[in-house]
């Protein structure tokens, strides 16, 4: 009894913290319903930039990383992708928010596909070391938003995980659209074989909403915590994270892309992360830190400079401390290890 109880205070001795990134990639059908994606288009062409500049630098570093992706940009044309269309597809009462009500009612472009899909870039992220391809949904399915159903959500899931497996491709984790997290949609997520998920922050900023109770005094809170400890640290301990399956594993940090107005506050978004991830470090914890890789898309010089800034602070701390970047997948595999440790069943 003593020897085992030696032997389990030895594996959580040895327990290190880890750092884990998530990358929301949905190019404009994060848009629909929002916004006009014409504005926005400096943003989304310059992903065709972005994201070999984010490899790139994840290879040096050798970030493990998850890029959670709308199954929409599997396609290559809008024809294509209205052949795969589910079944049964989502009827929000904002008829705005439907992606396929977009696809219907525009003229679209051959600059439209670039704004839209993105084979080739899937296939650089899922053919670069250590990088795994998750699911944003396939449509960008939004499951607070009125008019969201529970059949309409798992017929998408469903073509998410389906098109990825087209290419070869397994999902194992998921991220909600417009961090919409709902609980309702978990055995969903459990039985089409997702076993991680990234949720919110529990500050109640970072609550879960739907668009319309997304409110200017949330946003304002959300952009003040980018600079100042407002709502903690948000790191997890590996043995709170294995209770429940699917895995949860928070949002720590919004990566707030860089901004020309906020360019003298640069110094306190990034003491904010570094605080975050030292933290984590030294409390054998969880940092998770995400973003669009259309954050990047304009100022990539700017941003590209901050991200190896983070990257660096982690370098020093895989040295001094032993922290370890891993995908969600990957910290899925160490939380079902943790989760039969403390005798919780492995579903």
């Amino acid at each position: 009894m003593k020897n085992n109880a030696n032997r389990i205070q030895s594996e959580l001795t040895q327990q290190r913290g880890i750092f884990t990134i998530s990358l929301d990639f949905e190019l404009g059908w994060g848009f629909v319903g929002k916004r006009n994606i014409k504005q926005y288009a400096e943003n989304l062409l310059g992903v065709y930039s972005a994201i070999p500049a984010i490899l790139e630098i994840f290879n040096e570093y050798n970030i493990h990383a998850t890029w959670a992706t709308v199954g929409f940009l599997f396609f290559d044309t809008f024809e294509n992708l209205l052949k795969s269309t589910p079944s049964r597809i989502p009827k929000y009462i904002d008829s705005e928010s439907s992606p396929y009500k977009y696809i219907a009612s525009t003229l679209h472009t051959d600059e439209d596909e670039l704004f839209h899909f993105a084979p080739s870039l899937i296939k650089m992220i899922s053919s670069s070391v250590n990088q795994e391809i998750g699911s944003h949904t396939f449509s960008h399915y939004q499951c607070l938003e009125k008019g969201y159903d529970l059949a309409s959500f798992k017929a998408d899931l469903a073509a998410a995980i389906s098109i990825a497996k087209k290419n070869k491709l397994k999902i194992n984790s998921l991220v909600f659209p417009r961090n919409q997290y709902n609980p309702e949609c978990l055995p969903v997520c459990k039985e089409l074989g997702i076993v991680a998920f990234r949720g919110n922050e529990s500050f109640w900023i970072y609550k879960a909403v739907d668009d319309k109770n997304n409110s200017l005094i949330r946003r304002v809170f959300r952009l003040a915590d980018t600079y100042i400890n407002i709502s903690g640290q948000n790191t997890y301990s590996q043995a709170v994270l294995s209770r429940k399956f699917p895995f949860n594993i928070p949002s720590s940090r919004f990566l707030r892309p860089y901004s020309k107005r906020l360019k003298y506050i640069e110094p306190y978004k990034l003491r904010r992360i570094k605080s975050g991830l030292t933290y984590a470090a030294k409390s054998r914890q969880i940092y998770h830190l995400w973003w669009h890789p259309h954050n990047f898309g304009s100022n990539l010089d700017e941003n590209m400079n901050f991200l190896k800034k983070v990257l660096n602070h982690y370098s020093i701390l895989n040295q001094t401390h032993g922290m370890e970047s891993l995908n969600m997948s990957e910290l899925s595999d160490r939380l079902f290890i943790e989760r039969s440790r403390n005798v919780y069943p492995r579903h």
